[in-house]
């Protein structure tokens, strides 16, 4: 039995943040159906290129919805609102991932779903939140990294503000929604009463801002971009050039420093009186950074890797491509193939949790209203309005 067996999750949802967080839903057991807009196309995320199994099978698309259920309903026509509320009747929860004034509008809030379902839990992911001057704004993450200062901390100090290059405040999001929205239906039945869980993009991307911020905000230590993606406060922990290509080197500790100097064959770099203590060698950076290079470009990658294994933290720097086609990961199991009726051995990356010992199974993102027939019968299948979508 799945972690979420039983569980029914409604879903509003659109590109990456929502859909993000729900996966994980749906890969632990939960029934998570997509309630999309047929006159749209559903999810604006099914149609994101370059590449697509077929119309409205984006690649894209597949990342994010995989184990999910698909219906089509106008929940501003009277036949689909009761198809709606007969679906949320049986639910646990319904998400969406709408502008902060549309939940309210729409009735998906806890206000207008406790006459149907007193205990459902209505989580709520909007770009700048539901409760001030903001919350009719659209938004994205991209947006977000801008303004919470996270480009700020991204690249190098002589370049432009940089994004980082994955949608992580997306991710992050539907994440941190996530885990609100299973704490309260937990809540929701021991006590039989649900209600509205919210979180926004910006929130959780000025979150990330982590002890960056508590420097600031007690110290004044406006915190900015560093050489070689390197730590803020610790050294040496940044990338290094080998003789074919970068290493990334992670001396968090004292015993890790000296093993590095070990390694690389330079003991006598521990009693340096330039390097001789965290605060000396993150002062004394730049020289360690000259010092470091030279030793580190007399070896490839992998003959540093083989040599600091099991001393100190170190990874190579990869391309995408490279990462992906890596012997550990086809090792770990992190890329698998998914059946999908347009593609034989359509390859998705798996879930990053195992349960037991085990991965949980992944089934191909569900065509545009897949699940008409069985969960809604004749019901009305009108296409939803979903006007102000920020994700």
């Amino acid at each position: 039995m799945k972690p979420l067996a039983g569980m029914r999750v409604l879903t509003f949802e659109q590109f990456g943040a929502a859909p993000y967080g729900t996966m994980f839903l749906a890969d632990l057991g939960a029934e998570v159906i997509k309630v999309e807009n047929a006159a749209a196309g559903g999810d604006a995320a099914r149609h994101v290129g370059p590449h697509s199994l077929g119309p409205g099978q984006s690649h894209y698309f597949q990342c994010w919805n995989m184990n999910k259920r698909s219906v089509t309903l106008d929940i501003k026509s009277a036949d689909g609102r009761a198809a709606f509320e007969r679906l949320v009747a049986d639910a646990d929860a319904v998400v969406n991932n709408l502008r902060g004034d549309q939940p309210g509008k729409l009735g998906i809030d806890y206000a207008g779903l406790k006459p149907v379902n007193p205990r459902i839990v209505c989580l709520h992911i909007s770009a700048y939140g539901r409760d001030n001057e903001r919350r009719a704004w659209p938004g994205y993450d991209f947006l977000m990294q801008a303004e919470a200062g996270i480009m700020g901390l991204t690249g190098e100090p002589d370049g432009p503000p940089t994004r980082v290059g994955c949608s992580m405040i997306d991710y992050m999001s539907g994440l941190t929604g996530v885990v609100g929205l299973l704490s309260c239906v937990m809540r929701a039945r021991q006590t039989g009463t649900g209600c509205d869980v919210d979180t926004c993009l910006f929130d959780v991307a000025l979150h990330q801002l982590g002890y960056s911020a508590v420097w600031y905000l007690n110290e004044h230590d406006s915190a900015g971009r560093q050489p070689r993606s390197a730590h803020q406060s610790v050294a040496p922990v940044q990338t290094y050039p080998t003789a074919d290509g970068w290493i990334y080197v992670m001396c968090m500790t004292d015993k890790f420093w000296e093993n590095l100097a070990d390694a690389i064959g330079r003991p006598e770099l521990k009693a340096d009186p330039r390097f001789c203590s965290r605060a000396l060698r993150r002062h004394n950076r730049d020289a360690l950074t000259g010092v470091l290079d030279a030793e580190l470009r007399q070896r490839t990658t992998r003959q540093w890797l083989d040599r600091f294994a099991g001393l100190l933290p170190a990874a190579p720097v990869l391309e995408p491509g490279e990462a992906l086609d890596a012997d550990f990961v086809r090792a770990t199991g992190m890329v698998r193939g998914v059946p999908h009726p347009l593609r034989d051995g359509f390859r998705v990356l798996a879930s990053p949790l195992k349960i037991d010992g085990a991965r949980p199974p992944q089934a191909a993102a569900p065509a545009l209203g897949a699940d008409n027939a069985q969960l809604l019968g004749n019901a009305a299948q009108s296409p939803l309005s979903q006007s102000g979508k920020h994700s």
